[in-house]
C-alpha cells in the first residue's frame, strides 16, 4: 500500500511506529541540545545591538550552556545586576542599553570567561 500523508491511526509495522514517536517528540532547541557545563568552561559571548530595534541600544548575552532553570535565574540576577530590564529567550540574555562591562564583570564574579563579540 503507497505511503500516504496524514495522522497515522494505527500500524503492525514497528518502523512506522518509531516515526510516528519521532514526529511526537519537539526537537530540543540547539542551545539545549547539549549537556550543561560548569561555568569555569564556558566561554559567554556579549556583543552590543541597535539594528532592527528603533535606535535603542540593547546588550546581548549568548553562547551559554546551562539548564533552562538556570538560564532564567541568570538572566533575572543579570538584569538586576545591571539595573535594566529585558528578556531571556531563545538562548540569548537581553538586556536593555549598553551594560557590556556589568554583564562582563556579573558574569566573571560567577567563573564565566567573557568575550565581546560584534564591531
Amino acid at each position: 500500500m503507497p505511503e500516504r500523508p496524514g495522522r497515522l491511526v494505527y500500524s503492525t509495522d514497528a518502523t512506522a511506529r518509531q516515526r510516528a514517536e519521532a514526529a511526537k517528540a519537539p526537537p530540543k532547541p540547539p542551545w539545549l541540545a547539549g549537556p550543561p557545563l560548569p561555568p569555569d568552561k564556558q566561554t559567554v559571548s556579549i556583543r552590543r545591538e541597535v539594528k532592527g530595534r528603533g535606535g535603542k541600544t540593547a546588550t546581548v548575552v549568548y553562547d551559554l550552556r546551562v539548564s533552562e532553570a538556570d538560564f532564567k535565574d541568570l538572566a533575572r540576577r543579570l538584569r538586576e545586576a545591571c539595573g535594566s530590564g529585558g528578556s531571556a529567550k531563545e538562548g540569548q540574555i537581553l538586556i536593555q542599553g549598553d551594560h557590556r562591562d556589568k554583564a562582563a564583570a556579573f558574569l566573571q564574579g560567577l567563573g564565566f570567561k567573557t568575550k565581546f563579540t560584534g564591531g
